[in-house]
């Protein structure tokens, strides 16, 4: 399935764009999804280890499913203070 993916701050500098398009499998969770994102960009790789994935505005474990057409959105974890 035809992903789309925003990315945000570092990891959107690191790849060169907000947004890109992957092509997951139909079962794909998150955790496949930052695999994918990984081999596409290498460089997002030692980022990816603690990135947050949200799914339809909702933080995402690593084997939270992504079901077709919602939003995915990655980006490095945050702290506030």
């Amino acid at each position: 399935m035809k992903t789309k993916v925003l990315l945000f701050a570092n990891l959107k500098d690191r790849a060169g764009t907000r947004e890109v398009e992957l092509d997951l499998p139909a079962q794909a969770s998150a955790a496949d999804l930052k695999a994918r994102l990984g081999e596409a960009y290498p460089a997002l790789r030692p980022m990816l280890v603690t990135a947050i994935v949200a799914i339809d505005r909702v933080f995402a474990t690593s084997d939270t499913p992504i079901p077709p057409g919602v939003e995915i959105a990655v980006f490095p974890p945050v702290s506030g203070g």
